[in-house]
């Protein structure tokens, strides 16, 4: 039975406590390791640590913490076949998705700020005719919070790390208490790649109490979370009044609007991809399919026919398209949404049961489930369910088509499918969305902001937006007399 450490000032410590987790291998349901219940001890051991770390890590020169996040991202690509076993078995997702997805992403975030920071730059203004210049300035804030969630957990762990430290920041990190491997993995590739002691802590443990440290300490300067909406709130609370910086990516409940006027063997491949990669748990995930009525039925015949077909197995099979749920919880209250779905006025199309594979008859396993739903206003269409589980339903117009895009409480993401290029103009801007592709799905440049509005979020991630987060910045005028 392996035992996660913390990562605190260059070593591997046990909890403070001596309290240890299960974590539980989702594909078996048997526990594999255990995980430090941490407490605000070691958080304020990592604090204290980072503090110190600090003077030093942020008057490095750019070049140096480039080439440090650069050697960063090499190793992992070399330990890619580790990382890619280790993600699938913590989190459940096939290795496939890991191996093509998450531990390249992983390795392109570091590469990306490693670069990024060289092109960040400050402004000067001259004021002419006063001979005098005014500039502004990009600092560091000093120690920072990232808090990260479990359903891509090296990818998105690594998405706010890594513009962290480049900037000059010290981390006190959090990953998941239910994929906490990878991250602890991390930690010795970030030791062995010459990263000083201090600048990166990471500490497991549970959201209601190590991440409960880590947003109240006043020495912790910003928070970077991503997670569910419901604690999204409460780190609001907790953290604005102490005048903390905030990003915050919450929930989503995506919609994905089909016109009779696309191409229609593209967007049914695409749909069954943005409906159940990773299991259906991405936020980004398009959970409610709106297809205009001309072609509703032709869809919801082909739709059906392709998602029955998905493989649902073990992580490591090569046939496997859907692993397991990350959680035996998760998978229950994914599961009672199906059970309800009549009740909530659903007809299921396909799906809807539990699965036992063979040899790991206690995994976590789920049918990929489609619920026809006549209203947008029902639970189904409602509440974030983060599971393999999308509902359909037709529309007549484009209007009524943003009317249902636009009629829930978030707002991360939407799908459109169409050849009109004016009806792509008028939607992109009118839809209440952080994000919105056409024609296509999870194309990310990492140049290019990310996140929600309304209750999906407040803040953006990504490119320079997250390097200007985790910085602050200042503003200086010297007279005339300063520039003689």
């Amino acid at each position: 039975m392996q035992n996660i450490l913390n990562y605190i000032n260059g070593e591997f410590l046990e909890p403070q406590s001596q309290e240890w987790l299960d974590n539980y291998e989702p594909s078996s349901g048997k526990v594999y390791s255990k995980i430090p219940n941490s407490d605000e001890r070691d958080i304020a051991l990592a604090v204290k640590a980072a503090e110190n770390a600090f003077p030093n890590w942020s008057k490095t020169t750019i070049e140096e913490r480039s080439s440090i996040l650069q050697r960063i991202s090499e190793s992992i690509l070399e330990n890619l076949e580790i990382l890619v076993i280790a993600e699938a078995k913590d989190n459940g997702k096939p290795e496939s998705l890991a191996r093509a997805v998450d531990i390249p992403r992983a390795a392109s975030n570091f590469k990306f700020f490693s670069q990024a920071i060289t092109q960040f730059s400050t402004n000067a203004h001259e004021s002419v005719g006063l001979n005098a210049v005014n500039y502004t300035l990009r600092k560091p804030l000093g120690v920072v919070g990232c808090i990260s969630p479990w359903n891509l957990p090296l990818y998105l762990f690594t998405w706010k790390i890594a513009p962290a430290l480049v900037s000059g920041n010290c981390v006190v990190a959090k990953p998941s208490e239910v994929t906490p491997m990878t991250a602890y993995l991390l930690s010795n590739i970030c030791h062995n790649a010459g990263l000083p002691k201090g600048v990166l802590n990471i500490v497991h443990g549970l959201g209601t109490t190590t991440g409960q440290a880590i947003i109240e300490h006043p020495n912790v300067k910003a928070i970077s979370f991503t997670g569910g909406t419901a604690t999204g709130e409460h780190i609001a609370r907790t953290a604005a009044p102490m005048f903390k910086k905030l990003s915050l990516e919450l929930g989503g409940k995506n919609p994905n609007l089909i016109f009779a006027d696309c191409d229609y063997d593209r967007m049914l491949e695409t749909t069954v991809r943005s409906s159940f990669a990773n299991q259906g748990q991405i936020c980004l995930c398009g959970s409610r399919i709106f297809v205009e009525a001309s072609i509703y039925d032709k869809f919801k015949t082909d739709f059906v026919n392709k998602v029955s077909q998905l493989n649902v197995g073990h992580p490591s099979s090569k046939d496997t398209n859907v692993g397991a749920l990350v959680s035996k919880p998760h998978l229950e209250k994914v599961f009672s949404y199906i059970e309800k779905a009549e009740t909530y006025g659903g007809k299921i199309l396909t799906g809807g049961n539990k699965v036992t594979v063979k040899g790991y008859e206690d995994g976590y396993y789920l049918e990929p489930t489609v619920i026809e739903v006549s209203s947008n206003d029902c639970k189904l269409n409602q509440e974030e369910i983060f599971g393999p589980v999308v509902t359909l339903m037709p529309f007549k117009t484009e209007e009524e088509a943003l009317q249902l895009a636009n009629g829930v409480r978030y707002g991360l993401a939407a799908t459109i499918w169409t050849n009109n290029l004016n009806r792509t103009m008028r939607l992109s801007s009118e839809i209440e969305a952080g994000i919105v592709w056409v024609n296509t799905w999870m194309m990310r440049d990492l140049r290019t902001p990310f996140g929600g509005m309304k209750d999906s979020g407040v803040g953006r991630e990504g490119g320079f937006e997250a390097l200007r987060f985790f910085t602050c910045l200042l503003y200086t005028s010297p007279s005339p007399r300063d520039l003689s």
